[in-house]
């Protein structure tokens, strides 16, 4: 399999894990950005200069905050949270992506509110699954899912992981595609990570360091 391709894959993956995609539920969160939480959502996300070599390509892109998850049993309240900055950037290197959202509420304790409903339950571990699966391309399929250890940072934080199997061109790979979600103060933090599965020590390394990289940078 060509980089080009698992690169694309890899890519495939990370779109549908947007923090957007992730604290949603009934209906719609609710949408009144301002300048001052804009601001402070975009000094949040990945920067070229946080990834600390050359060769990366990518940047800001305008984060979807429309996206629902559509998984029968997990419907988390978010109607009553309001959202008040979002910020998006990703980056790729070969066949490695990164990719960051924060998303600044307007008040801390839905915050709070959004990680307890939309988080913490099991539940959510088969919604994402779900969600990931249903956007996979022919020849793609979960090995394996699971919310997985992840040190410490912000307030709180959990990490959900993926492998996926790619059987394309009479080869076979594997990808590792990661969701990381924290918060601080009232600032949502999801980094998103997918690359070769032989990559994966390196790629925990590097979430590791960026989620608290992106965290010290919370102003709201």
């Amino acid at each position: 399999m060509t980089r080009q391709t698992t690169s694309a894959l890899a890519a495939s993956t990370l779109a549908l894990v947007s923090a957007s995609s992730v604290f949603a539920g009934d209906g719609k969160q609710q949408i009144k950005l301002n300048k001052r939480d804009q601001a402070a959502a975009r000094a949040v996300v990945i920067r070229r200069t946080d990834l600390g070599s050359s060769g990366w390509q990518g940047g800001p892109v305008k984060p979807d905050l429309s996206s629902t998850p559509n998984c029968p049993n997990f419907h988390p309240k978010v109607s009553d949270l309001v959202v008040t900055g979002a910020a998006e950037t990703t980056f790729q290197r070969r066949s490695v992506e990164f990719s960051s959202v924060a998303e600044v509420l307007k008040t801390r304790q839905m915050v709070r509110l959004d990680w307890r409903r939309s988080v913490v339950p099991r539940a959510a571990v088969p919604c994402l699954r779900r969600t990931l699966a249903n956007g996979l391309p022919s020849g793609a399929r979960i090995v394996s899912f699971a919310r997985v250890p992840f040190p410490q940072v912000g307030t709180r934080s959990s990490r959900f992981r993926g492998v996926i199997r790619i059987d394309l061109f009479g080869r076979t790979t594997r990808l590792v595609t990661d969701i990381v979600i924290t918060f601080r103060s009232r600032t949502e933090i999801t980094l998103n990570a997918a690359g070769p599965l032989s990559a994966a020590h390196s790629i925990s390394a590097a979430e590791a360091r960026l989620a608290r990289v992106l965290v010290s940078r919370v102003r709201a």
